[in-house]
Order: structure tokens, then sequence, then C-alpha cells
């Protein structure tokens, strides 16, 4: 095992790293997941239920593949999702995760997508709710490679606040080497509109009801594909209405 990681590593900028030194030692190396040519892979990423719970997987998406991982992050103490993958001619990547986090947690999503021949197309969207005294980090790196002609890559980062304690922090990254690929990146951090809460509190909702009802619109939308009763859509649910009290 390497040594333990300070701050001045940034992939480790924002991680709690007194946390992160209780199971360095034990942490296992990185999953692979291989797709091979024109495969599908789909998968569900739910939480340990520990609470320091540390995800790392390096996946490699060959030609004409695709991957669509859906990933809830809200590990009590220090939650952290280390995903790193490698797009093949024509492959399709697709990352929709949320971070929801309260009390003193930290919270953590660290993607690298290399986009290493032409063709391919990758999507990150995070949404985070961060309440008390949270700390929920997104750092995503997306690299085109000279001959990476005609990537399509998004990364979408949104965040939401519910007290004066909470912090978000987003670094969406762009390396691009190729002259014709279509890039884009977004980052914004906000709180709920009184004016909805108002309305929906009218309705005949208490607050944390219609708190909870706002925040399952802004995380709900990950999991559509799913169906609002798959297990990460229910978790997401109740982990929200936790975090509302």
């Amino acid at each position: 095992m390497t040594a333990l990681p300070t701050r001045k590593d940034e992939a480790f900028r924002y991680a709690d790293i007194a946390a992160l030194g209780e199971v360095w030692d034990a942490l296992s190396p990185p999953l692979t997941i291989k797709i091979a040519a024109q495969q599908t892979l789909q998968q569900i990423w739910l939480p340990s239920g520990e609470a320091i719970d540390i995800r790392r997987v390096e996946m490699t998406v060959a030609a004409g593949a695709s991957a669509h991982i859906f990933a809830l992050n809200n590990a009590a103490r220090y939650g952290r999702i280390e995903l790193d993958v490698t797009l093949h001619d024509g492959a399709d990547f697709q990352f929709d995760a949320a971070m929801i986090g309260s009390g003193d947690s930290t919270l953590e999503i660290v993607t690298t997508v290399l986009h290493v021949e032409p063709n391919a197309t990758s999507r990150q969207t995070v949404r985070s709710v961060l309440g008390d005294t949270a700390t929920g980090s997104y750092l995503g790196k997306v690299a085109v490679a000279r001959d990476a002609q005609h990537t399509d890559s998004e990364q979408s980062v949104k965040s939401m606040l519910l007290d004066r304690g909470a912090t978000a922090n987003a670094k969406p990254e762009l390396e691009i080497y190729a002259d014709d690929v279509k890039c884009a990146h977004g980052a914004t951090v906000g709180e709920l509109d009184a004016n909805q809460l108002f309305y929906a509190m009218a309705r005949g909702m208490d607050p944390a009801t219609a708190k909870a009802v706002l925040l399952e619109g802004f995380v709900g939308g990950l999991w559509d594909v799913l169906g609002e009763d798959s297990e990460i859509a229910v978790a997401a649910r109740n982990t929200l209405r936790e975090v509302v009290k």
C-alpha cells in the first residue's frame, strides 16, 4: 500500500484525511471493470452503510460498448467514489450520481474520463444536497487525446446547500488535445427557492415535507430511467427526509 495521501495531492484536496487514515491500510486495489466491444453494462452503486465508505473503480469501455453507472454517496462520516474510465472508439459512458450529507460528513466524487479514440461520448451528472456542516466535493477531469476526434463530453454539477455551515466544492476540468470535439461543463451552488418553498407550504405541507419534496425533484431526475420505485431512488428519498428533519 502506498503512503497515505495529503491534501497537497489534488485528488485529495478536500478529503477527510483522518477518516481515510483509519481504513487506508485495509483498502483493496481499485476494482477493474472491462466492457468488451459492443457490450452494455449498467450498474447501481448503493452505499455500504459503513460510516467510512470508499469505492475505487478502474473501467475500460471498448469500441462501441456502453456503460451507465448510477451512484448514491451518503456515508455518515466520509464517503468517496473514485472512478477512472478509458473510452475507445465509439464508446459511451454515463454517470449519474448524488451526494446527500448532513452532520459533519465529508463526501467526494473524483473521476477521470480518458477519451483515447474518436467518436466516444461521456455524460456526468452530479447532484449534491448538503446540510449542517457537511462538505460535498466533485473533482472531475475529462482528457481528450490528440487522436480522439469527434469526442462529445459533458459534465453537469449542481449543489444545494441547506445550511450556512455546509460547503460544496466543484472542479470540472477539461484537457483537450484534439481539435474537432464537443465538450462542455457547468457547476452551480445554490439554495432552495423561497417562493417554491412557500408555495408548497401554502398547500398544507409542513416545512420538512415541503423541503423534502423540492429536493426529491432536484435529485430524482438522476434515476428517471430506473423508475421512482428503484432501490436507489427509494434510498435517496429516505436519506433526503433524514437530512431535512
